[in-house]
């Protein structure tokens, strides 16, 4: 028999988690609760308070901070392993660190900048909110699905299941896209991000630093313990000679990089590569069928801003989803799939190109055009409130927000 649920999510990392755990909390109140089921084949579990960070780590933004707290999440995930960023220094290489664009928390009237969180903390306490929630985690991989009239039928490597809405959260290579006959663009960066722990001789003051070079993109993240993450977004070519080196090779050209901006720095960690992509999908919807996060756009990492606009979506097509819902109106109903759409495909392309123009004029352009945009760099700092119309797009709190994004909502 083939179990039926209202809303199944594939994919349980952070976006889909999320969107799972909104759904079943904002329907915790009305007399019909909603069944919704997530599928993710890895659970992670909640690290050890005094087990070493992960390198993988994600920029958690203010809207995005009241998006985990309408999940009932956030109160799982701030503590000791996250920390809090207070300013950003921002400069090209052919200046110096002392002559940074700088934005500061104090200047904006923000407690900080955002957090930097482990990407496992985030998952872990999405995903135990999820299940104290009531939600079904089904531990299984997808196959593939069938679109009928009144539901979906998903095969998975556990059985068969039905829902009336199929959420892909299920990342870049999303197979829920590809079963559905959703494509996409997708395009090269020729860049390849190297991610690492490492220990710098001077402390990172709560401070996110980054360099634009001609050949990439270098930032500096700082962590809880006072160790940084570092996310080297450089030219393939440059990359490949960077994972040929010894560790202490690497440390040499990673102070060249960095301008010796934090002093020394020492490995503590492994060295991970991603290939960098853009990827846009055509269509984020299509009958009883939504794609979020990764599975429906990923931009170039240089502004952190990936998992927070996947988790923009997850609260916009919560909203809307349980809007009809309280209407009576079918979950999965083309009209309401197609008004998520509208919403977030305007909001991902903004902000998509404004990252595309800093990654091709500011870290690897040579040009007129390039050289007026470093110049920028000064005009902005000397700009409170360019510098604060910056401040609130980084921190999500611009545009068109889904209410569980808005203070006091």
């Amino acid at each position: 028999m083939t179990d039926t649920f209202d809303v199944l999510v594939v994919g349980g990392g952070p976006v889909g988690a999320c969107a799972a755990t909104l759904l079943l909390r904002g329907a915790s109140n009305t007399l019909s609760p909603l069944r919704v089921c997530l599928l993710e084949p890895k659970r992670p579990q909640l690290p050890a308070t005094d087990s070493p960070l992960d390198s993988r780590v994600v920029a958690i933004s203010r809207a995005s901070e009241r998006i985990l707290d309408s999940a009932g999440a956030w109160t799982h995930i701030i503590g000791p392993r996250v920390e809090a960023y207070e300013r950003m220094r921002i400069w090209h290489e052919s200046t110096s660190p002392a002559s940074a664009l700088v934005f500061d928390a104090a200047e904006t009237g923000e407690p900080n900048l955002g957090y930097i969180v482990e990407n496992r903390l985030l998952q872990a306490a999405l995903l135990g909110e999820f299940t104290a929630a009531g939600g079904h985690l089904l531990s299984a991989d997808f196959r593939d699905l069938r679109i009928d009239a009144d539901a979906v039928t998903v095969n998975t490597t556990e059985g068969a299941l039905s829902a009336k809405l199929v959420i892909g959260a299920d990342g870049a290579r999303s197979a829920v896209r590809e079963a559905i006959g959703l494509t996409a663009s997708i395009s090269d960066f020729n860049e390849t991000a190297i991610v690492a722990t490492v220990a710098t001789e001077r402390p990172h003051e709560k401070t996110a630093w980054q360099r634009f070079m001609r050949n990439g993109t270098l930032a500096f993240l700082p962590l809880a313990d006072g160790t940084s993450s570092i996310v080297w977004s450089a030219d393939n070519s440059l990359a490949t000679s960077l994972g040929a080196l010894s560790g202490a090779e690497f440390e040499l050209e990673l102070n060249r990089a960095s301008d010796l901006a934090l002093g020394a720095t020492r490995l503590v960690s492994d060295r991970s590569t991603f290939p960098l992509k853009r990827i846009g999908a055509h269509r984020y919807v299509t009958q009883r069928c939504a794609l979020i996060g990764d599975a429906a756009h990923v931009v170039h990492p240089l502004a952190g801003q990936g998992v927070n606009l996947g988790l923009l979506d997850a609260a916009t097509i919560a909203q809307l989803v349980l809007d009809a819902r309280a209407e009576r109106e079918d979950p999965g109903a083309l009209r309401v799939l197609r008004s998520y759409e509208r919403w977030r495909k305007s909001e991902v392309a903004f902000m998509s190109t404004a990252i595309d123009a800093f990654d091709r004029f500011l870290a690897h352009g040579s040009g007129p055009l390039s050289r007026l945009a470093q110049r920028g760099l000064g005009w902005v700092n000397r700009s409170q409130e360019i510098k604060r119309l910056f401040v609130s797009r980084a921190l999500g709190v611009a545009g068109e927000l889904p209410r569980s994004a808005r203070l006091g909502d």
